[in-house]
């Protein structure tokens, strides 16, 4: 895998071909980070990332300068290749090995971005949970943003707070917003 831009551009990392991951392709990632640039200063956002896998999204977000980065994780292997990269990169990414929706559930944690990459192979509702959960527990800050990428074949559009899908080859990205009450 390699890290698209910012402070690390071009700087490859290979993980242990052990971890139970699919990286996001380069191309996605950086369709996705193209989006994100045109609505956010990195420096100034909080990430949580879910389901983090390898840590290349998180990654990204601290090539470009996000400094309150969350990485969340069931797999020891991945929190600890994780944590070594973190601590290779002099980068500022806090791990939690739990299940997700465990997480999800306890956590009062409000970021700029959630960003939840789970198995493509989860069913329908498993996907349908992250965007239930995020809001339900009021974890996004007011103009907070619900990434989740999944494959072309699961279909996230009639969720709540659903905005915008963005498709790049077999993976599509939903995005999820905070619904601001008009006073």
């Amino acid at each position: 895998m390699r890290i698209i831009s910012g402070k690390f551009k071009s700087k490859r990392l290979t993980a242990p071909k052990k971890l139970p991951v699919r990286p996001t392709t380069d191309m996605a990632k950086e369709a996705l980070f193209n989006i994100l640039n045109n609505h956010y200063y990195f420096e100034d956002i909080s990430v949580l990332d879910l389901f983090a896998g390898t840590g290349n999204i998180s990654y990204e977000f601290a090539s470009r300068g996000t400094e309150n980065i969350i990485c969340v994780d069931a797999d020891y292997g991945c929190v600890k290749f994780i944590n070594q990269t973190a601590k290779d990169l002099e980068v500022n990414i806090s791990t939690i090995k739990s299940d997700v929706f465990k997480y999800l559930e306890r956590t009062a944690i409000k970021s700029t971005i959630v960003f939840a990459d789970p198995p493509y192979d989860f069913s329908t509702e498993d996907f349908a949970k992250i965007p239930e959960l995020v809001f339900k527990n009021d974890l996004l800050t007011d103009n907070g943003l619900l990434i989740v990428e999944h494959s072309k074949h699961t279909k996230l559009d009639d969720s709540p707070n659903f905005s915008y899908q963005k498709r790049y080859g077999g993976s599509v990205f939903s995005f999820f917003e905070k619904e601001i009450k008009e006073e």
